[in-house]
């Protein structure tokens, strides 16, 4: 079999268009090569076609209008936000321009043709995608509430914020009339900078739709010689909540969660471990929660 002749920089490392490959001189023969895929119409790649997200988006960015962006669902993804399983894996691309131009039309692509309010593109590892509070919006027109909070709970978390409560809220206000608008206003009230996991966001959600007072979150409580932090904490009657995510079923970390709880309970407290299991139904468990919480306080 004859050697393919070798492709000019920089086609022979990145995904490139068959026109721009062309206008450099590279023949058509040569783009129909056994060692060139096509991800999508008029892209090449050499090698295998790209299946994770972000080498989808860099092999689809030579065929992007130039005033498009990836937004929605796979700017998330892109931003590595929680979303629920059902999205996280989502194959298609969502790409967006400025509805004076035609949405894109792509196999493997929904397009989509969007009113700009301003802060709306960012540029992220190289790529260009919906802001921090643009995408926030986006995904409240596909994501119930909690889940919607939990996403907003991260973008905001202290540790590695990627924006503000403020900026969110400001974005929130530019997307009014539009569909989810009033899921996005109220999600804006509930999110928190402290939240440690999407369950426990969602958790939170739970508990505040259901009317539960009286907890604060990540509360620190003082045994002798430690310091825990708890979930959320009732201090008034010294109940605490745990979610236990995989993370926690380690035999290290087990055998450390059972110190820690009895430490706990040596003064006073009394905690209530809650798993995924448990927020599937929902109503059971706040019921549960509030007999305990009844129960203590009498």
């Amino acid at each position: 079999m004859p050697t393919s002749q070798p492709l000019p920089e920089p086609f022979n490392r990145e995904p490139f268009s068959s026109a721009a490959a062309q206008a450099a001189g590279v023949s058509a023969g040569r783009l129909r090569g056994a060692d060139l895929r096509s991800p999508f119409h008029g892209v090449r790649v050499v090698g295998e076609i790209p299946v994770d997200v972000l080498s989808r988006c860099r092999a689809y960015a030579p065929r992007m209008p130039a005033n498009a962006f990836f937004c929605s669902i796979t700017a998330a993804q892109v931003m590595a936000l929680p979303l629920p399983l059902w999205l996280q894996n989502s194959a298609e691309l969502h790409v967006a321009v400025p509805s004076s131009t035609r949405a894109v039309k792509r196999v493997g692509i929904v397009g989509h043709a969007v009113k700009l309010v301003g802060g709306d593109v960012r540029s992220w590892d190289g790529l260009p995608i919906s802001s921090p509070e643009r995408v926030w919006c986006e995904l409240g027109q596909v994501l119930p509430l909690a889940e919607l909070v939990a996403v907003g709970d991260r973008l905001i978390h202290w540790r590695h914020p990627l924006t503000s409560v403020s900026s969110l809220r400001n974005m929130v206000r530019k997307f009014a009339g539009r569909r989810g608008a009033r899921t996005l206003s109220f999600a804006s009230t509930l999110l928190h900078n402290r939240s440690e996991s999407p369950r426990e966001s969602i958790l939170r959600v739970i508990l505040v739709l259901a009317g539960v007072e009286g907890f604060e979150v990540n509360f620190t409580v003082q045994v002798p010689g430690a310091a825990y932090r708890l979930d959320f904490a009732f201090p008034a009657v010294k109940v605490f909540l745990e979610y236990q995510g995989e993370y926690h079923f380690t035999v290290e970390q087990r055998r450390a969660d059972m110190s820690r709880r009895s430490r706990l309970e040596a003064i006073g407290w009394y905690g209530i471990e809650i798993n995924s299991h448990d927020l599937r139904d929902p109503g059971e468990l706040v019921d549960r929660i509030r007999r305990v919480l009844l129960r203590r306080s009498s």
